[in-house]
């Protein structure tokens, strides 16, 4: 018999999200599932009832009876010690746990004997766990939203503007963090006009930050910062005092200052202090992405909004709430793709597999067991290492072996045989055939001479091919064409060579030409 997905109203105040839309409803009844969701669940995120019950979802009235008769539960936040005692025994419910910072949620779901997924607990740097990644989802919307409250809380356009009213400077932003959230700001914030500035411990993010529009903003101090499964690590206190001069330079001159720094299971590092705020511009804004967990400025109050030595400082903690129907969308894909691996034969059962390094690092609690933390991922099996051909044993004589240098006796054959050859032609071909032989041995030896002088950083493979070929034509041509320019009447080509030789460079110039203009065009796409 299929399993019955049940989707509850979320009850964490100011949560606005839901676990499953409608659409996606469709998708998990076509893997065999029943799906209920609780009446008003989707309310704040404008999908209503009739959407749901239009995709194939049962709507139930009341929290109690969803929970009972659900085999599995999708949550967006944690469940509270009420759910849990709903919960019937032998569920699975999957939604975000965060077991480091809740031991007695842990305790009492295992009490329960259920089996919980923690989505937060996925494995980041498996390559086929990037589509369940639902903090990578939601960190982005998160990043969108701040660069929005950082818009509408301050006083000035974003972009540079001159107008008859006189000229508007661009907004100058600065990000603390380049991770996923990060780059979100920098993307939004770049494309409304504003001059973004930006760093990141991790000095491999660089890259990212300048593709996105971006400045990235070094620390005078040498140490890596990159940590497991995508995040930052604790940095040196010498980085940190470099880190923190860097940042009061960055506070004096910018506007708008959005800070997304978190080190998993700890608090947010403090990286704007009072005295920084205070030497910020007036009307100038702060938005701290990390306010939930303490916060990286020192004057943030979670969860509000409030004005410090005339500096906005945004501590929000429901950026993604903000914008429920994008966020719930997503989410709701994320746990989409998770379920497609929990049911991979489409009947409406699942099967947490503890032998799929991705299963299994999201599997806090299995059956009433606490299986967290999970075992170190089991490093990827080397590539077979490819035993080299044997070296034939180099013989006597002549011979040579691979990839040492030709004897002297061999290059002084071939340019025996190739002496040979051209006395031959000399000597039997006819005149007309040695003038057009000379010219085609001159064209090729021209154009290889050409193609070899440019920088090989303006072609693509292709077009280094068809140039050299194109040189060999051009020149061609112009020898044919030359004696009639020169008014000489020896040698002089028939009116059909002229005229192939005349279409031929027409061609070639259009080709070698359109070549460069296109690739011009093609660079262009990816310039800003």
């Amino acid at each position: 018999m299929p399993l019955t997905i049940g989707v509850p109203r979320e009850t964490f105040a100011g949560e606005k999200r839901v676990a499953t839309v409608p659409e996606v409803v469709e998708k998990l009844i076509k893997l065999g599932f029943a799906v209920s969701v609780e009446s008003g669940a989707g309310d704040a995120a404008n999908f209503a009832d009739d959407t749901y019950r239009a995709a194939g979802a049962e709507i139930v009235a009341d929290a109690a009876g969803l929970w009972a008769n659900s085999d599995i539960v999708f949550k967006v936040r944690a469940p509270s010690a009420t759910e849990v005692g709903l919960m019937k025994e032998g569920a699975t419910l999957i939604g975000f746990i965060w077991p480091a910072q809740n031991p007695e949620l842990m305790q009492q779901m295992a009490a329960r004997k259920v089996t919980v997924l923690a989505i937060d607990a996925l494995p980041r740097m498996l390559s086929r766990a990037q589509k369940m990644d639902a903090l990578t989802s939601q960190a982005g919307v998160a990043g969108y939203r701040a660069v929005i409250e950082a818009a509408n809380a301050f006083g000035r356009f974003f972009n540079g503007q001159i107008t008859a009213a006189g000229k508007v400077p661009p907004a100058k932003v600065f990000i603390a963090g380049a991770g996923v959230a990060g780059l979100a700001a920098i993307g939004t914030a770049a494309g409304l006009g504003a001059i973004v500035r930006a760093n990141d411990t991790r000095a491999e993010v660089a890259d990212q930050v300048v593709s996105l529009g971006g400045e990235f903003v070094k620390v005078d101090y040498e140490e890596e910062g990159s940590g497991g499964g995508g995040y930052a690590k604790v940095m040196s206190e010498g980085f940190q005092q470099a880190q923190r001069e860097m940042y009061a330079k960055q506070a004096r001159e910018v506007d708008i200052i959005i800070t997304t720094a978190l080190i998993p299971g700890k608090p947010a590092p403090e990286l704007i202090t009072a005295e920084m705020v205070k030497s910020m511009r007036p009307g100038s804004v702060i938005v701290d992405m990390a306010a939930e967990q303490g916060g990286n400025c020192e004057l943030t109050e979670p969860g509000q909004a409030v004005v410090k030595h005339g500096v906005t400082i945004i501590g929000y903690t429901d950026l993604v709430s903000r914008l429920a129907k994008q966020s719930s969308t997503l989410y709701a894909t994320n746990l989409f793709r998770l379920t497609e691996e929990l049911c991979k034969t489409k009947d409406g059962i699942i099967d947490v597999n503890m032998e799929d390094d991705a299963i299994r690092g999201l599997t806090v609690i299995k059956q009433g067991e606490v299986t967290w933390p999970p075992p170190p991922l089991k490093p990827a099996a080397a590539p077979a290492q490819v035993k080299p051909a044997p070296v034939a044993a180099k013989k006597s004589g002549h011979g040579h072996g691979a990839g040492e240098p030709m004897a002297g006796s061999s290059l002084a054959m071939i340019f025996g045989i190739g002496a040979a050859l051209f006395w031959v032609v000399g000597a039997f071909a006819p005149a007309s055939f040695l003038s057009h032989f000379t010219v085609f041995v001159l064209a090729c030896f021209v154009g290889y001479m050409v193609i070899w002088n440019v920088t090989p950083s303006l072609h693509t493979p292709l077009m280094s091919v068809t140039n050299a070929i194109s040189s060999i034509i051009a020149i061609g041509a112009l020898v044919q064409i030359a004696p009639p320019l020169s008014g000489l009447t020896e040698g002089r080509p028939s009116g059909l060579i002229l005229g192939l030789a005349v279409l031929a460079l027409a061609l070639t110039a259009i080709n070698m030409f359109g070549g460069f203009a296109v690739t011009r065009r093609m660079l262009a796409m990816f310039r800003k």
